[in-house]
């Protein structure tokens, strides 16, 4: 009987494990706009959403964040490859910018590393 509890509890944290940091498919491609930034708006609501966005290298970006919930975790996004993070208030749109990037792939997360999320650099 405590063999049945234990795999239960084993397979209880593997799948939460999956689903926070497991892989991520696809990918939302980035606007640009006008001013040559590639834009792409996130919502925050239990994460990043979209988590995964593709840009192109050698133009800069600009994400404009709108949080929607009042979690502890979701309060501010980490960009550590570029050692910028900002506050995103609750209701309000906050805008990042971010330079040009090389060719490759590149983190972001909320404080906590809960909620993550992911650029894609593509040529």
């Amino acid at each position: 009987m405590n063999w049945i509890v234990t795999v239960a509890g084993l397979l209880l944290i593997g799948l939460i494990a999956w689903f926070f940091w497991g892989p991520k498919k696809g990918g939302s491609l980035a606007e640009t706009n006008t001013s040559g930034y590639q834009e792409a708006k996130i919502l925050v609501k239990n994460g990043y959403n979209p988590s995964r966005i593709v840009v192109k290298s050698g133009k800069p970006v600009r994400f404009e964040f709108t949080r929607v919930e009042t979690g502890a975790c979701d309060g501010m996004v980490v960009f550590p490859d570029f050692e910028k993070s900002a506050t995103l208030p609750e209701g309000e749109k906050v805008i990042v910018d971010l330079p040009p990037m090389k060719t490759g792939s590149y983190d972001f997360s909320c404080q906590m590393g809960m909620f993550r999320g992911k650029i894609i650099v593509k040529d």
